[in-house]
């Protein structure tokens, strides 16, 4: 299974956090809510994002946790600030829940502004999902041209519901948005290229991707990964490097510990468990390796569950980017696939 595959298909909560956003110039809003992931499609106008324009049409993700501003497009100066879980204020806290309501999705300083777009917020994703916007730069920026208009179309149609049903096919179409905006992101001439697991087409690298996360708990060294394939341990390693952009010894430690974590959120696992599952000999060698990776104990982690680092390392788990096609298949019928805010002053 590759690190896109399991982004997609692991457990999520039900309820992803998603409006539409109407608004009147000056505006401007400094979101502050630590979210992982945002999704950002404008249907009218133009806006800024941290000072990148965005027209309508266009797509954006932005990756978090770190603040950032969504402003007008001549760059107005914040009046509004969103908070963890998703709380709306003015910059001097003053609750601006119901000045700004205009229905359960529907969110602005106007009922129907000049400028206009949907929002989707994802918490934070999984630690799967986690791989796969560390991949992506800060602000990822998919033109009219090369987005998917019908689905942003779809979405916005369904955000426009009030009815308890419109979330479930909410959540489902905001996933897809997120796969197929990646999707586009990596087929467009401009994508800055780097080592990513979002890039890799070094057909020898996705094979021995292939067995790590089909066995993810043998003991594989470089030299059995070598073998597996049918080259030199030196040209493996030198190959492996390129297209992923970190040993392989390395990538196998974080995609093991990739899957505890969503192995620790099984009732009922203990750390000994989920240990052994994903190749560790014993609970003290997997408890030093995951917080060393994730910032906190397996135990620490089940109760807190931790934001998408910003230290990590950026040239991250790789596979074949073509696979995104399938996983994008899988979304429909499946539930919601990243974790997200379900309540907030919006919804």
């Amino acid at each position: 299974m590759d690190p896109l595959t399991h982004f997609l298909d692991g457990p999520r909560a039900v309820g992803a956090f998603a409006l539409s956003m109407h608004m009147n110039g000056p505006w401007g809003v400094s979101v502050r809510d630590q979210a992982a992931l945002s999704v950002l499609a404008v249907t009218k106008g133009q806006i800024r994002v941290d000072g990148t324009l965005v027209e309508a049409g266009d797509v954006a993700l932005v990756r978090g946790p770190e603040p950032y501003n969504v402003t007008d497009a001549a760059a107005s100066a914040p009046s509004i600030e969103i908070g963890p879980g998703q709380q709306c204020t003015t910059l001097d806290g003053r609750d601006l829940r119901d000045d700004l309501r205009h229905g359960i999705r529907r969110w602005g300083n106007a009922a129907d502004g000049e400028t206009s777009l949907l929002i989707g917020t994802y918490e934070r994703p999984d630690e799967a999902g986690g791989l796969v916007t560390r991949a992506l730069p800060r602000i990822t920026l998919v033109p009219r041209e090369r987005s998917d208009g019908p689905l942003v179309s779809l979405l916005a149609r369904e955000l426009s519901h009030d009815d308890p049903a419109a979330q479930v096919v909410v959540d489902r179409l905001l996933d897809v948005l997120v796969v197929s905006t990646i999707r586009r992101w990596l087929n467009s001439p401009d994508r800055p290229d780097k080592a990513t697991w979002l890039a890799c087409n070094d057909p020898l690298v996705v094979r021995a991707l292939e067995c790590l996360h089909s066995e993810p708990a043998a003991p594989w060294t470089v030299e059995s990964l070598a073998r597996r394939v049918n080259t030199s341990r030196a040209s493996f390693a030198a190959r492996f490097r390129a297209g992923v952009g970190e040993p392989p010894m390395t990538y196998l430690t974080r995609w093991r510990l990739t899957l505890a974590s969503d192995l620790l959120r099984a009732p009922g696992a203990t750390v000994s468990q989920v240990a052994h599952t994903v190749g560790y000999h014993n609970a003290y060698a997997f408890s030093t390796a995951f917080k060393r990776q994730v910032g906190a104990t397996p135990t620490q982690y089940r109760q807190r569950r931790p934001t998408l680092s910003t230290i990590s390392n950026p040239y991250v788990e790789a596979t074949n980017p073509h696979q995104i096609t399938h996983a994008e298949g899988s979304l429909i019928g499946r539930p919601p696939l990243i974790h997200a805010h379900p309540q907030g002053v919006f919804s």
